[in-house]
């Protein structure tokens, strides 16, 4: 399965929040590779890793991390590809703080945003799926089958009796 999505993530301590996104990215059969790398830490190697890219034929970057959450604004800064930040949770702001540094980029470093947590990590994937199958028909297919089902789903228990 070629790979076409880049993970990174922050932290090691994110990898649980981040399994519905791995999960998800399985379930659509999307090739990944998952990284852990801090943009304060090792900024030459997240910069490297995302200027690199485009030419390993990655469509999308995923970068997920908390506190202050640099990672997705310093991938996007070195990469032509489209960034999905994914704040995580924290125990000094639940979040918040993540999520606000994640979005609030400056002009001309756009960062997809999703929700905290688990909820934007799995949205994450779905986000990166329906950016992919732009080009991609097979994805796009997989996208809506994906819609329907969750249509599907809801309909069948919309009666309550």
């Amino acid at each position: 399965m070629e790979t076409k999505v880049l993970v990174v993530i922050g932290s090691r301590s994110d990898l649980p929040a981040m399994e519905g996104c791995m999960k998800q990215l399985d379930d659509f059969k999307i090739g990944y590779e998952v990284r852990v790398l801090s943009a304060h830490r090792t900024p030459n190697e997240v910069i490297k890793l995302s200027s690199e890219a485009k030419s390993r034929g990655i469509k999308v970057i995923i970068a997920a991390a908390g506190g202050a959450a640099h990672l997705a604004g310093v991938i996007a800064s070195s990469t032509p590809l489209p960034v999905i930040g994914i704040p995580m949770q924290t125990s000094a702001l639940g979040g918040m703080d993540s999520l606000l540094s994640t979005v609030q980029m400056p002009q001309g470093v756009p960062v997809a945003t999703v929700a905290i947590g688990k909820a934007g990590a799995r949205n994450a994937a779905i986000l990166a799926c329906q950016m992919i199958g732009l080009a991609d028909e097979a994805v796009q297919k997989t996208i809506e089958d994906f819609k329907k089902e969750q249509a599907e789903n809801v309909l069948a228990q919309s009666i309550v009796e």
